[in-house]
């Protein structure tokens, strides 16, 4: 994930290490989430816990290494590097956010010259692999994972030092690379039609989006997942946004999007705002002539892509829906 860089005064320095992968097997279970009718996502062993790593720090002491090539107070970002792996073995914790959160803390708390740190990491997703139960079905392994490339968790933590204490300045979590096609009941009609229009409306389409949703709480400690109660799986954001696909007829992406956003917030009322950033991936039709009831032949669609992005919070939900 791309992070906004953080000014300092009137000026943006800061420096960091990105791309930092790191394995814990056998973490703390995530376990007493509450539950909602949309998933069946209650919780996970962490018996192998992956994530991508992106530390940026900053302060003031950090300007001689870049006006004078002074590095007497520059922390290696290789140093940094082994700081994040070495605390992963450390971190009693269930997720993402809680060892974001906890590593960006020992930094301040080891490094003065360091005034904020900014944590963020993509989970690394592995599926448990079937195996024989030894009753003739089958069960997931205990021990053979296989390396997924489907949607992940996101998580980001920025800190900062005032006053000799540790706060938290903003959080974000999240769910990246969701790809979804519905087959038919997705139409586009009513838009501006002028001199430069080509697309045909379409009453029954199949529908292809990508889509990352983002989160923040009301309180920025509730991503710890100290309370599971209060905490927001990224497995539960991303069942509600299928769910919605599936139940609702709607008239274009951004109806879509509106919709998944109205449910996230009824869920989850601990949470603040609700974040999409949506890409449309439809197909195009390569048949003109009638097959039989809603049949299709389809084809990738060329570039340019269109893309949507909208922000929600509980003022949209108070505004009467229907979820």
């Amino acid at each position: 994930m791309i992070n906004t860089p953080q000014d300092t005064d009137d000026r943006t320095m800061n420096y960091g290490k990105k791309h930092v992968n790191v394995y814990r097997t056998y973490a703390t279970p995530l376990t007493g989430l509450r539950e909602i009718p949309e998933s069946t996502f209650t919780g996970k062993p962490n018996t192998l816990l992956g994530m991508e790593v992106r530390a940026q720090v900053e302060g003031e002491e950090f300007l001689p290494s870049f006006r004078d090539g002074d590095n007497t107070k520059v922390v290696a970002t290789d140093t940094m590097k082994n700081f994040i792996l070495h605390h992963a073995g450390e971190y009693d914790g269930a997720t993402v956010e809680g060892f974001l959160h906890y590593v960006g803390s020992e930094f301040l708390n080891t490094y003065d010259q360091m005034e904020g740190v900014r944590m963020s990491a993509d989970e690394l997703q592995f599926d448990q692999r079937p195996v024989p139960d030894g009753e003739g079905g089958f069960e997931p392994s205990e021990l053979v994972f296989r390396v997924s490339d489907n949607e992940s968790a996101y998580g980001e933590y920025y800190l900062k030092r005032e006053d000799g204490d540790i706060v938290i300045e903003n959080q974000r979590s999240g769910v990246t690379d969701i790809e979804l096609v519905k087959v038919k009941d997705n139409s586009f009609v009513g838009y501006v039609q002028d001199e430069y229009t080509t697309l045909p409306e379409r009453e029954n389409r199949t529908l292809y989006i990508g889509l990352d949703i983002f989160w923040t709480y009301d309180d920025p400690k509730a991503a710890l997942g100290d309370d599971p109660k209060e905490y927001v799986p990224a497995e539960q954001v991303r069942d509600i946004a299928q769910v919605v696909f599936d139940e609702k007829d709607v008239n274009s992406i951004q109806d879509l999007v509106y919709q998944i956003g109205l449910r996230i917030l009824e869920r989850f009322p601990q949470l603040a705002e609700v974040n999409f950033e949506s890409r449309n991936q439809t197909w195009l039709g390569v048949r003109n002539d009638d097959l039989e009831g809603d049949a299709k032949v389809l084809r990738e669609p060329p570039r340019p892509t269109g893309f949507q992005r909208f922000s929600m919070d509980h003022s949209d939900l108070d505004e009467g829906s229907n979820v």
